[in-house]
């Protein structure tokens, strides 16, 4: 397969026809008269789409075809709900309907078993994000979607975070020209740590003497991995507040444990 490029079995992707905005707009006028034809010409004239929103995903699944028929799936729901009074390009409406159910293929089809309550959680969080994007113009936080669905915080981020694909202990994470460093080099080897039993009873201990927001911050950093600037857009402080507040935090479990 070249770099880039989408196979398709049985599909010669090359002669694969690219409709213009004008005739998309005939097709659609004939399929709001009647002409059922005109659908399967709509579906033929954006396969291309399909593809080239695929090939993000070339490395994450070992069967493209069944992908490519689940973008199609998408891509059908797409032009039966086209509304072409709203004057936006078909394309703006069809790429987030496509790439929805291929990022729903991919999380029901995970190598790893995610228990079905995080899901629940994680598709509820994610339908609730949707529509409210939709519906204010600004995506909600973590936090308010948590209080809407009546659970901790802490549930809906781990929820969302099962759906990350996972990677290879052997992903190469650093590269200066040297030595290639690989994520298994910055994994702790606990054979050679004795006391890390007792260290994480202090530390846990330590982190439940912090005050809530230090806490949540600290959690958020070195657990959940967020970025200062996600944590200050989701407790609404600047990221400045944010790295104070970690520096604060750290310096205070720093004294607890010693």
């Amino acid at each position: 397969m070249a770099k880039g490029k989408v196979d398709i079995t049985g599909i010669n992707t090359s002669e694969l026809e690219v409709l213009s905005n004008e005739e998309m707009n005939k097709l659609f006028f004939k399929l709001n008269s009647g002409d059922k034809s005109a659908k399967e010409k709509l579906v033929n004239g954006n396969l291309k789409l399909v593809l080239s929103l695929l090939k993000k995903y070339v490395n994450r699944t070992d069967n493209m075809d069944d992908l490519f028929q689940i973008g199609c799936v998408g891509l059908i729901k797409a032009i039966d709900n086209f509304d072409t009074s709203f004057n936006v390009k078909f394309s703006t409406y069809a790429v987030p309907m496509i790439l929805g159910e291929v990022k729903r293929y991919l999380r029901d089809n995970n190598s790893i078993r995610i228990s079905r309550s995080t899901k629940d959680i994680a598709y509820k969080t994610l339908k609730l994000k949707d529509e409210l994007t939709t519906r204010n113009g600004i995506a909600p936080t973590n936090e308010e979607i948590a209080k809407m669905l009546g659970i901790d915080l802490i549930d809906v981020d781990l929820a969302l975070d099962s759906l990350k694909e996972p990677i290879s202990m052997y992903e190469p994470i650093y590269n200066d020209g040297g030595d290639t460093i690989y994520l298994s080099d910055q994994l702790e080897d606990k054979k050679e740590n004795i006391n890390s039993w007792d260290i994480s009873i202090y530390l846990k201990d330590a982190l439940n003497k912090l005050k809530a927001k230090e806490k949540k911050i600290i959690l958020d950093r070195y657990i959940l991995g967020k970025t200062q600037m996600e944590i200050s857009e989701e407790i609404g402080i600047s990221q400045a507040q944010v790295s104070r507040l970690e520096k604060e935090a750290i310096n205070h479990v720093k004294k607890m444990i010693k």
